[in-house]
């Protein structure tokens, strides 16, 4: 059966497009929520983030912020610092000041000037008995005021440092000798019209000392010294003073200093002052005074005292020295000169010719050594009225310890010639030639003038001891000056007997002799007072030094570990800091209590004055100084610095100890100061010996390898310098001068150019040896050590060729001065790099170090940076600074004295890798050393402690002419470039191979630099001891008062190259290294 069909099932009703509607809608806002919830979340979840950034970038920001912030505190406190410590070296330096100052003013002899001036109508010789007869114009100047006038005029002509061994002949081939014959020819063939003898001076032998002798008749002393290129004009009675009183008509021609001394006394018009100290210059003094006397010869009514004074002799002396071939031409022409000016002298005039001083060895003076006082006089006269009062004076003394003349006698005798009054202060005798006549037998005209002289004399004496306050005994002692007086006015005033005039004659001799020697040692007096006060001040202010040094080193506690710094950082950042007061400066506190100190002494010592009434206001810095070392030594002692903490505590500590002390305490010997550069020498060497030995205890075999190499290099270096050698008279004949050509020399041997070019190719090698260990020959050191450095070293030696080429007249037929200008301004140049170029690059310099990546030994994909040079940052940055004071010292030098500053410089060098290896940069010994070096070069840079070894000719190698100040900063630098050098390079004892995070660096230099300083003020503290003690000691002012003045200057140098330059330095270097490696404290 078929099966059944299906029932179909109904369809489902059509959809309802509002229902449809509805359930969208319903979708759509569930979706719409879904959507919102969602944007919700994202919101919620992107204004966390966004807000989370923020607050990170809000505290980067505020660590920057900190950061900076910290560099700058931490900036500001070391500039407040340094302000401070300089502070305190500034107040040092004052001390300084007014020790020497104080010591100096009672030490350096002074003479009570007198106001009282002779007259024409009033006579010193008693009214009672007249030696000579009535004279037409007797009282007058026309006819002579106290003796008959013998001329009208006067020609005086004044040669520079005419020795008198250059006037009379010698039997040798020396170039000085034998170019000067005319004079002492004109004396023997005409005895009558000439007399040539030795003219002696008295020390100082400098120019402006020498002309005061000569114009009024006393002895300098040293206080003048102390003005010898100022000029100080002449306030008391002299020649030219009387006849300008006396109407008469002066005429100046040559050397500026008589303007100087005598303002308003010579006629405008005719006279010619030229520049007195360019002692390059060998001919523009002397042409000038040729080409203007010659005329003036023909016009002799228009004057009555000419005057010229030349120059060339005096600066061929100083700028070649006697034994030059330029000196004979100078004594030639000046032969030639005075025969020419000997032909124009009528009846009416005398013409003079002297040298004011001689000059040693090597062509300086300003000492009392024989040939530096041993000068020419001269005196012409075509009427013939000169005489020999016996036959064998007749030919002029063969040396000039035969019968020789002292200069004050030139005053009486000019002024009774020219009928004027003596000088009232003068105490010279009449020369003895002049008045005793063409047959040598005017016995009673020589008793004349020797009673009018020593009663002039007398005068003097009597009003010298009553301004002073001198009582004189009411009865003579035998041999005193008043008991000869009264002897030779006995044989005068012998009645109804012949006068006995040689014995009269030489009874006044007598008394003049005995009164010059009794003045001498009345202005050899000492002011005790001041002398004490001066060695209290200096012997607190090194008390003062040692307590400041004895502390330990500050880097000693200082841990330098970055992780340790960097939570110190950490901290500081966070707002934790230390305690504001431990921040407070050792230097501030005693800077505070030196400046607090100090007002109570000086109103102290104000009100004294005022109250007593003494005048002496000048006590009130004395007494400041002394209360304000008191009160600087209680702060260190509240500090914790005692005495018993200035006792050493090493070996080191001894050794610099014994170095100090055995030098200063040999100072009382003249002898070891003679020799005291050798002494420096052993000193030298004994410390090398000693670290040799030292470094044999290194556990480190390269350190002890490095160690003795070094300490063997220091010494050998020592001996090599030693080669360079000035002797000094006193050290003759076991001394062989080096420094310059020849002992008689004042010029470099040809082979002595040779060292600036060696010192150019071999210096900066070994520079560049010495800062490649510590890789910090980079950055700027490879171009300015290796090309500018070594360029100014080679214009240096170009220097030196082209004054050589210059002195030796190598080119014939250039123009003249054009080698000299060439050599100035190449001069110039050199000090152009060291000091404009050198201070610029200094100041600006990044630190000397190189930044070098490369790929991690350990995974090839990571970068590794290496900083080249940061273990020496700061010491290879600093040592620029010495190297530019070197090149400019190198050029000042002799070729010889260059080449002895390249050698100090590499044992600088040296003793810095000494000092690191054996651990001693903390040590006293390393400053002391460093000290010593300066001291050892001093001599080996052709010095010694005397004053004719002043290089002065060194102020024109960068000048043509004296320009202030620079010239005297570059005689300065000439003549201390050893001390110069050493305190600039003192604080590479600190900063050598230090890093950038090396702390307390300031302080450590600080104390270094006093341990430094302490050595020369020890030194000066000795000197100026032994001199007081010593003062009537026979070699006082030949060995001990030069000693102790240039210790005082030293020390002086010192203490501003220690401010200007080694603290400067170091804020400049610690600046610049700081702005890169951030600030370590």
């Amino acid at each position: 059966m078929p099966p059944p069909k299906p029932t179909p099932k109904k369809a489902p009703p059509a959809p309802d497009y509002k229902t449809i509607k509805a359930q969208f809608e319903a979708a759509k806002r569930a979706k719409a929520i879904e959507d919102a919830d969602k944007k919700k979340k994202v919101a919620a979840v992107a204004s966390d983030v966004e807000e989370a950034l923020k607050k990170e970038e809000e505290n980067n920001s505020l660590r920057e912020i900190r950061r900076v912030a910290l560099e700058t505190k931490r900036k500001k406190a070391y500039q407040s610092r340094w302000m401070w410590t300089a502070g305190f070296w500034g107040w040092m330096l004052a001390i300084h000041v007014a020790g020497i100052a104080y010591f100096t003013s009672g030490f350096l002899l002074t003479r009570l000037v007198l106001s009282d001036k002779s007259s024409c109508d009033v006579s010193p010789v008693p009214v009672s008995v007249d030696v000579l007869p009535a004279w037409q114009g007797k009282g007058t100047v026309d006819g002579g005021c106290w003796h008959p006038r013998t001329f009208e005029r006067a020609v005086v002509v004044v040669i520079d440092a005419l020795r008198y061994d250059f006037t009379v002949p010698r039997d040798d081939e020396a170039p000085f000798h034998n170019a000067f014959p005319f004079m002492y020819e004109t004396a023997v063939k005409s005895p009558e019209k000439a007399f040539l003898r030795p003219f002696i001076a008295d020390p100082p032998t400098s120019t402006l000392q020498r002309l005061k002798g000569l114009t009024t008749g006393t002895l300098p002393t040293f206080v003048d010294l102390g003005s010898s290129f100022s000029g100080t004009a002449i306030d008391e009675d002299n020649l030219l003073s009387q006849l300008k009183d006396a109407g008469k008509t002066i005429v100046h021609l040559g050397d500026d200093t008589w303007e100087s001394l005598f303002p308003g006394y010579f006629e405008g018009n005719m006279s010619r002052p030229y520049d007195s100290f360019n002692v390059w210059d060998l001919h523009t003094v002397d042409n000038g005074v040729m080409e203007h006397i010659f005329p003036l010869m023909e016009q002799t009514s228009k004057w009555d005292l000419m005057i010229g004074h030349l120059l060339g002799v005096d600066h061929a002396g100083h700028r070649y020295g006697p034994d030059h071939p330029e000196m004979t031409k100078k004594l030639r022409q000046m032969d030639g000169f005075i025969r020419e000016l000997a032909a124009k002298v009528d009846d009416k005039t005398v013409l003079i010719v002297m040298g004011d001083h001689g000059m040693d060895s090597k062509g300086d003076h300003g000492g009392e050594s024989a040939d530096e006082v041993q000068a020419a006089l001269w005196m012409y006269s075509p009427k013939g009225i000169f005489g020999r009062t016996k036959p064998e004076y007749a030919v002029p003394p063969a040396t000039a310890e035969e019968r020789p003349v002292n200069q004050i006698d030139l005053v009486p005798t000019v002024s009774l010639m020219l009928g004027i009054p003596i000088p009232f202060n003068n105490l010279g005798r009449p020369i003895e030639e002049v008045f005793a006549g063409p047959r040598g037998n005017a016995w009673n005209n020589l008793a004349a003038v020797e009673r009018v002289a020593a009663a002039g004399i007398k005068r003097y004496q009597a009003s010298y001891f009553a301004a002073r306050g001198i009582e004189q005994p009411s009865t003579p002692a035998p041999g005193s000056p008043a008991e000869l007086w009264d002897k030779a006015e006995s044989l005068v005033s012998t009645k109804g007997k012949k006068l006995d005039w040689p014995a009269i004659y030489s009874a006044f001799a007598a008394y003049q002799e005995e009164n010059l020697h009794q003045c001498k040692g009345l202005w050899a007096r000492f002011n005790i007072k001041n002398m004490i006060t001066g060695i209290a001040i200096m012997g607190f202010g090194v008390l003062t030094l040692l307590v400041y040094v004895s502390k330990e080193a500050d880097d000693e506690d200082a841990i330098d570990d970055p992780e340790l710094d960097a939570a110190e950082k950490s901290l500081e950042l966070q707002g934790v800091i230390a305690d504001e007061s431990t921040a407070d400066s050792l230097d501030k506190r005693l800077v505070s209590a030196a400046l607090l100190g100090a007002v109570p002494g000086f109103v102290g010592g104000m009100l004294h004055a005022y109250l007593k009434g003494t005048g002496d206001w000048y006590r009130g810095g004395a007494l400041a100084a002394l209360t304000s070392l008191a009160t600087v030594l209680v702060s260190l002692y509240e500090a914790g610095e005692t005495l018993m903490n200035i006792l050493p505590k090493s070996l080191w500590g001894w050794m610099a100890v014994v170095f100090t002390l055995s030098q200063s305490i040999g100072f009382a010997s003249n002898s070891y100061t003679i020799w005291e550069d050798s002494i420096l020498l052993f000193f030298i060497t004994t410390f090398g010996f000693v670290t040799a030995l030292s470094a044999l205890r290194l556990p480190n075999a390269a350190d002890r390898y490095m160690s003795i190499y070094h300490s063997v290099l220091f010494v050998l270096l020592g001996r090599l310098a030693s080669g360079s050698k000035l002797c000094r008279e006193e050290q003759m004949p076991y001394c062989t001068s080096t420094y310059y050509a020849s002992a008689t020399s004042s010029t470099s041997a040809l082979w002595q150019l040779a060292i600036p070019f060696l010192t150019c190719l071999i210096l900066p090698t070994i520079i560049k040896a010495y800062m490649q260990p510590t890789r910090s020959y980079e950055g700027l050191a490879p171009n300015w050590i290796g090309y500018v450095f070594r360029t100014g070293l080679l214009m240096s030696a170009l220097y030196w060729c082209l004054d050589a080429a210059d002195n030796g007249s190598w080119i014939p037929g250039l123009p003249e001065k054009l080698l000299k200008n060439l050599s100035v301004y190449t001069a110039q140049m050199v000090l152009g790099l060291a000091f404009v170029a050198g201070t610029t690059a200094f100041i600006w310099a990044p630190p000397c170090v190189s930044i070098v990546t490369s790929a991690s030994p350990s995974d090839p994909r990571r970068a590794q940076v290496a900083i080249l040079g940061y273990g020496n940052a700061h010491g290879a940055r600093y040592l620029l600074l010495p190297l530019n004071i070197l090149g400019a010292v190198i050029l000042l030098s002799k070729p010889m004295g260059g080449g002895a500053l390249g050698l100090m410089f590499w044992q600088i060098l040296s003793l810095l890798e000494i000092l690191d290896l054996n651990n001693l940069t903390s040590e006293p010994i390393g400053p002391v050393m460093l000290a010593l070096l300066g001291a050892f070069h001093f001599f080996k840079t052709g010095h010694q402690a005397v004053l004719s070894s002043m290089q002065w000719d060194s102020a024109f190698i960068p000048l043509f002419t004296i320009r202030y100040p620079w010239t005297p900063i570059i005689v300065a630098l000439n003549t201390f470039a050893g001390q110069i050098l050493a305190a600039s390079a003192l604080p590479l004892i600190i900063l050598w191979k230090s890093s950038p995070k090396q702390k307390r660096i300031l302080e450590n230099v600080s104390r270094v630099l006093g341990v430094f300083v302490a050595y020369y003020a020890v030194e000066s503290l000795a000197t100026m001891a032994w001199a007081g003690h010593l003062r009537r000691h026979l070699m006082l002012y030949r060995v001990f008062m030069p000693r102790y003045m240039t210790a005082a200057l030293v020390l002086i140098v010192v203490d501003i190259i220690g401010i200007l330059v080694a603290l400067a330095g170091v804020r400049v270097n610690t600046l610049a290294i700081s702005e890169v490696f951030g600030w370590a404290e």
